[in-house]
């Protein structure tokens, strides 16, 4: 593609939700496991991201990928075509164990960053690796992709109004990719950084957004949540489904099925594919009056650190083996097939067990319904004068991180784009949804989008914040000419 080309992010809204609002049954035709003869199970996802930055020879926009093969003696960068091999081997693992007689699986979750830069850079190896794995019927029982923010920003400090604009970015774009068929049969969604959000207004439009966009279930932290009456899960709870309540501020709810991933940020539990021998260890577990099987669920980054590099094929493999000589008590599944068996076996959602935010039990104590928008902001701002511990930054697979001290000069010029942006837009599209196929819009909106990159609020003060400095100027600049 051109070097100057857009990502395909916008322009067929409609077309799209239209699309993903089919809620035919995904994997229940093709698979071939009996739930009742399973009674433990994981699923594993890899996550796949490289940020777009504006560092190409003449300022262009390029994938970190892109850098770390130009500019290979610096850091880690010689680690650029191991971590490209990263990205296309499970074309070549899946097929593999399926010859064997395995019967393999695994969840996939690329940013838009990253397949825009497979483009850009011409890796058409990649590109047709991936385009297997999407869309060839004997690779569909296998593996399943994930949605997610386009370009990998963080729910909780995202502007409200552009969590759907994100969301529906990705979906554009995989559908351009690899086709509507393939997008139709993503249905769970990974949020970068496994960071959810708490306070009740971005966690509302969050998962309203969700269902609007045609997603079955999220995948969550375990300590990002926790039951209606504040209590942290139980153990039995973080191996069954949940149902992630949303409350807004004005008391409306929207809720959403919620897969838990267990324990923190560590590449060696899906880097030695431990989620399999924990499942090995476990058995059926109530819900309601029908026992189901245990599931373990984990995500880690598919090609960051010596683990998964070098370690994660050998031990990908080597499990799915194992499993293949167990007799099948133990199986691997994917997210979207675990809960259709669970459906036709007549488990239903209002069995999965109620869960909040975390923190949202001590604002929730705090006030009277129903509730309102100045109501709940009075009540954030007693708790954190009283409570130190109090927080509406969300949570996300680490404590010892935040995405917003520190970066005020990154959020606030976030901010500020994003009041500009749908100022300048929002009417323009109601009045004629024509406006996003336009090439100011696209413009605009990718610069909106990449703003909010988590990249630019994570290695501190320097090159990165200094990024987003270019690109809020270019988003600014986008915004004027296309008033011209």
């Amino acid at each position: 593609m051109s070097a100057n080309a857009l990502p395909s992010i916008a322009g067929r809204e409609a077309e799209i939700l239209a699309l993903v609002q089919q809620n035919q049954p995904v994997f229940l035709p093709n698979t071939k496991l009996q739930l009742e003869q399973i009674c433990s199970a994981f699923a594993c996802a890899l996550h796949m991201h490289q940020p777009t930055i504006p560092a190409g020879a003449s300022g262009e926009l390029i994938s970190h990928l892109q850098y770390m093969v130009e500019h290979p003696g610096e850091g880690d960068n010689h680690n650029a075509e191991p971590f490209a091999q990263c990205y296309r081997r499970l074309a070549e693992f899946i097929p593999q164990l399926i010859s064997e007689g395995c019967n393999p699986r695994i969840m996939l979750d690329y940013s838009g960053n990253l397949l825009w830069g497979f483009e850009q850079m011409g890796r058409v190896d990649i590109l047709e690796a991936l385009r297997y794995l999407a869309c060839d019927p004997t690779m569909q029982p296998h593996v399943e992709w994930l949605g997610t923010f386009w370009s990998h920003a963080v729910a909780p400090s995202t502007p409200i109004p552009d969590l759907k604009l994100q969301i529906l970015a990705w979906q554009q774009h995989f559908a351009a990719l690899f086709g509507d068929a393939a997008l139709q049969r993503v249905k769970g969604f990974s949020p970068p950084e496994m960071h959810l959000p708490n306070h009740p207004d971005t966690l509302y439009a969050f998962v309203k957004a969700l269902r609007e966009c045609g997603y079955r279930w999220l995948l969550v932290q375990e300590h990002s949540v926790e039951n209606l009456d504040g209590s942290g899960l139980s153990h039995e709870q973080k191996y069954i489904p949940n149902q992630l309540v949303a409350r807004s501020s004005s008391g409306d709810t929207v809720s959403i099925t919620a897969l838990i991933k267990t324990q923190g940020s560590d590449t060696k539990l899906v880097g030695q594919m431990q989620p399999c021998y924990e499942a090995l260890s476990l058995g059926r577990m109530a819900l309601g009056d029908i026992p189901i099987p245990a599931l373990v669920s984990q995500i880690a980054d598919g090609e960051n650190g010596g683990v998964m590099m070098n370690e994660f094929p050998q031990a990908f493999l080597q499990a799915h083996r194992k499993l293949t000589g167990e007799g099948g008590r133990t199986a691997a599944i994917n997210g979207t097939e675990y809960l259709e068996l669970l459906e036709a076996a007549g488990v239903t959602t209002e069995a999965y067990p109620r869960i909040q935010a975390v923190q949202q039990h001590k604002l929730w104590q705090r006030l009277d319904a129903p509730t309102s928008p100045e109501a709940v902001q009075a009540a954030i701002g007693a708790l954190q004068a009283s409570d130190p511990s109090f927080s509406m930054a969300g949570a996300s697979w680490t404590n010892n991180l935040s995405w917003v001290e520190g970066y005020t000069n990154v959020l606030e010029p976030m901010n500020r784009l994003s009041a500009a942006f749908h100022q300048r837009f929002d009417a323009p599209v109601a009045a004629d949804p024509a406006v996003t196929r336009s090439q100011p819009y696209q413009q605009a909106l990718l610069q909106l989008l990449l703003l909010q990159t988590s990249c630019f609020r994570y290695w501190g003060q320097g090159t990165w914040t200094d990024y987003a400095t270019e690109i809020y100027r270019r988003g600014e600049a986008a915004l004027s000419s296309s008033m011209l």
